[in-house]
């Protein structure tokens, strides 16, 4: 990966000093070799912080929102990048004239605790970038997703209703309510997040099992049509919470609902399944 952030650097920098940007979005090195850390730079001498290898995991594009109002951003985008750039068009974050998006080959990305492909990119569906104003580098060969993608969530659901809820409780026992699946989650983008509302009688701020189970599943609803199934929330989750197993139950009963669906493919993708409605549409719930 040498040669493309040699060329990234470069093309970085050009943007910046001829004022079509003002702004970069990318990675740079972290305290440790195998280390990376989002990066925001706006004067061209620093492009030379700017690296790309196979220990980028963060996905950056949600930080667009921290820079827009400053002009025009330029941003690495990957599959999961770019799928986070057009679900954010369509929720209206921004629109498509804001970026001028980088476009770069994944072959996947590694946890620098173990030198293993993360999870997340293992089961990812679309390694490289969906949509892109240029690409540096050639496309890395499409990787083949793990196989059974709702297989954990069928499991599941074959379960007796007592293991299923002993098996939910462990979970959200565990939540620390640190909120950190919000923060990193390209979906996730409502100006003021309904936990961080006063509402008596509604959301309270305990860390218990029946409010943790409240926070969670309400985030699940919140993002469940327009999930990129990106995985940052599970990579991101201190306590190691298997996140995706939720997410991946909203997008299975949509697609069974609705017809088999991606978001984030295009930046004008129709309206999400679960505020649109046809005469057609099943009812079996009411």
């Amino acid at each position: 990966m040498s040669d493309i952030q040699d060329k990234l650097r470069a093309r970085a920098k050009e943007l910046l000093e001829s004022g079509e940007v003002k702004s970069f979005i990318g990675w740079e090195a972290g305290r440790f070799e195998n280390q990376t850390t989002p990066l925001i730079i706006t004067d061209a001498k620093d492009t030379d912080r700017i690296i790309y290898n196979e220990y980028c995991a963060n996905t950056v594009a949600k930080y667009v929102r921290d820079v827009k109002p400053n002009g025009k951003v330029a941003l690495c985008v990957r599959g999961c990048d770019s799928r986070a750039v057009n679900r954010m068009i369509a929720d209206l974050d921004f629109v498509r004239e804001d970026v001028y998006l980088i476009g770069l080959p994944c072959s996947g990305m590694k946890d620098r605790k173990t030198g293993e492909l993360f999870k997340k990119c293992t089961e990812c569906r679309h390694n490289n970038p969906v949509v892109f104003d240029e690409m540096i580098g050639e496309p890395a060969p499409q990787m083949e997703p793990a196989e059974g993608r709702f297989d954990v969530v069928k499991k599941l659901e074959d379960e007796p209703r007592d293991e299923r809820d002993a098996y939910f409780d462990r979970i959200f026992r565990k939540c620390i309510r640190c909120y950190a699946c919000r923060d990193v989650c390209p979906c996730c983008t409502c100006r003021k997040c309904f936990v961080d509302q006063h509402r008596v009688g509604w959301q309270g701020k305990q860390n218990n099992l029946a409010e943790n189970r409240f926070y969670q599943l309400t985030r699940v609803m919140h993002i469940a049509d327009r999930c990129i199934e990106c995985g940052e929330c599970e990579r991101v989750c201190p306590m190691n919470l298997p996140l995706m197993e939720f997410n991946r139950k909203a997008i299975m009963d949509m697609n069974d609902l609705f017809g088999e669906f991606e978001a984030g493919l295009t930046d004008n993708e129709p309206k999400s399944a679960l505020i649109t409605y046809e005469l057609g549409d099943v009812e079996e719930f009411m």
